[in-house]
């Protein structure tokens, strides 16, 4: 695909984090009970605002937003194994990057304290913060096409959740989905190509292949 853009999520996807996450909701999950099956997965990839309204209490939710602003503050924000380059390699070839995030504007700004190289190489990052509306609304995702001068069906999407995918899905990007949280069996139908993780990924290969739908 020529004059592409690339557009990405970043827990899951960039970073190694969801393990954590998933642990974090769980535990919130426990000590105020939603009803909600498989809580801490189904809300994976939408923004605090949506998660907060899961609870009626506002003590309850401030509860929770200082938990997970604690949790946050001591997360290491480790990469997956060759992400950082392959988000380089695709930075050569002169590939437009954006990042598209649930995540909120601080953790944004101590993620890229601890890996500067990461904002440096993206030339539109957009944070939950930024969009009226969550995944699985392509919102993020089609603004981040359009500032880095790119339709969005000449955009590839990186995505790990259900709700991510569904965004990108929704946005007529092409979707590649990243196998870290979901099985490849799970997410296969709801994406054109998957792989184990970015580092997997053969950029030649995928920029040379024909994604165009009927």
């Amino acid at each position: 695909m020529r004059n592409c853009g690339a557009l990405f999520d970043l827990d899951g996807v960039i970073i190694d984090s969801e393990g954590r996450y998933t642990e974090f909701w769980q535990e919130i999950d426990e000590i105020y009970p939603t009803g909600i099956p498989d809580y801490a997965v189904a809300i994976k990839g939408t923004t605090l605002p949506v998660i907060l309204n899961n609870y009626k209490s506002q003590e309850v939710r401030d509860d929770i937003t200082k938990r997970l602003m604690n949790f946050q503050a001591q997360m290491k924000f480790e990469p997956y194994p060759g992400a950082i380059e392959f988000l380089e390699q695709l930075r050569r070839r002169d590939v437009p990057l954006a990042l598209v995030t649930s995540s909120d504007d601080r953790k944004m700004e101590r993620l890229f304290t601890v890996i500067p190289e990461l904002k440096e190489l993206m030339s539109v990052v957009i944070d939950g913060s930024m969009v009226s509306r969550s995944k699985p609304d392509p919102e993020g995702y089609l603004r981040a096409a359009r500032e880095i001068g790119r339709k969005p069906e000449e955009c590839f999407v990186f995505e790990d959740s259900l709700q991510g995918l569904a965004a990108a899905r929704a946005s007529g990007a092409v979707v590649v989905g990243i196998a870290t949280t979901y099985p490849s069996h799970y997410i296969e139908q709801r994406v054109d190509i998957v792989v184990p993780a970015l580092g997997d990924i053969d950029i030649d290969k995928l920029l040379a292949a024909d994604f165009s739908r009927p």
